[in-house]
């Protein structure tokens, strides 16, 4: 079997499309997929333009969320079957934690991981494919690979708000998003969200933020002031991906409050914050995942997240041969989530 797949080939420059790629045997808790939709996030975008440091693995494939359709099994797989619609996704969850595939190709050896999704078929791990319930959709399952395991855990894991808490979201993409989504099931006294897109604060204040700020203006920080009598905010979600995002939201902290961020800035950035802030009590902490564990939290949710609200956080499709304007147009803050249809189902 030969499929194409957008393969990175050189770092700073566009994906490539490559066909004739091979299927290689299946090694023992290799999967054999079908991708029916993927979804696009700015780790895929970091890793393109460069900003990981070096990539040793050149040339690869990429992403880390899709659902796909299981075509086959290596030795050893009992937890999927051929026929089965699975999430794939980049947290490990149960059964065999398989090396990453080799592809031959016209252009030589094609390396990936544990799962890789930018392509019409992959060769993924056991431990990254997780039943698709019956209550979501191949499309909207996708978002369980990656941006709600993480955002969510996020705030389920991390973040021990309570019911008088104030609660903010800095950064709405894919992860921001999924964790204003959390933190409005167990809503605290105030919802803030942080953004300098328009259209991803409106959205927000529909799906129920008490308040929406855009960080774009000059007077941001006073506005916060206003709306929270002074206090700032007790916890506080950051997701926008850069290390000035970081400290922004560090400053929005009232003392005693806790900032978790799950951004990965470029390589080699570093944060810069006061001392005197940590040791009067606010805290910081980092994010792998949200702690999450990605198939207890899609069977906790499958049945409480509404469908329509997940379509709402994607872009229109792309085709695969789009991908690298699906890429730009996520860099542009232009979509939430991008999403690419590589097939029906």
């Amino acid at each position: 079997m030969r499929f194409t797949g957008a393969v990175l080939r050189q770092t700073g420059k566009p994906l490539e499309l490559i066909s004739d790629i091979q299927v290689p045997g299946l090694a023992r808790g290799q999967v054999l997929v079908k991708i029916i939709f993927t979804g696009v996030c700015h780790s895929q975008l970091m890793e393109v333009q460069g900003k990981r440091g070096e990539d040793r693995w050149l040339p690869h494939l990429l992403g880390h969320e899709a659902t796909a359709e299981v075509i086959d099994t290596g030795p050893g797989v009992s937890k999927v079957h051929a026929g089965d619609t699975v999430v794939l996704g980049w947290l490990k969850g149960s059964g065999i934690d398989a090396a990453g595939a080799k592809y031959q190709s016209p252009v030589g050896t094609i390396n990936s991981g544990g799962v890789t999704t930018f392509s019409e078929y992959s060769v993924v791990s056991e431990n990254r494919c997780y039943l698709l319930p019956d209550s979501l959709t191949p499309e909207t399952g996708v978002l369980f690979g990656c941006a709600l395991p993480t955002g969510m855990g996020m705030v389920q894991n991390q973040l021990p708000y309570q019911p008088e808490s104030r609660v903010g979201v800095f950064g709405l993409g894919g992860i921001g998003m999924s964790a204003l989504m959390a933190i409005l099931q167990k809503r605290p006294a105030q919802v803030v969200v942080f953004d300098n897109n328009c259209n991803k604060l409106s959205l927000a204040l529909q799906m129920g933020a008490d308040y929406a700020i855009n960080t774009g203006t000059d007077n941001w920080q006073t506005e916060l002031a206003a709306q929270t009598e002074g206090h700032h905010l007790d916890y506080i979600i950051e997701s926008a991906g850069s290390c000035r995002t970081i400290e922004l939201a560090f400053s929005a902290l009232s003392r005693q409050g806790k900032c978790v961020f799950a951004s990965h800035p470029a390589h080699g950035h570093t944060i810069s914050i006061d001392p005197f802030e940590l040791i009067c009590g606010k805290t910081i902490e980092g994010s792998w995942g949200g702690k999450a564990n990605p198939e207890s939290l899609l069977q906790q949710q499958a049945g409480h997240t509404d469908n329509a609200l997940l379509r709402r956080m994607m872009s229109s499709p792309y085709a695969l041969h789009d991908i690298n304007q699906a890429m730009q147009d996520l860099a542009d803050s232009k979509v939430v989530r991008a999403m690419i249809k590589v097939a029906d189902h």
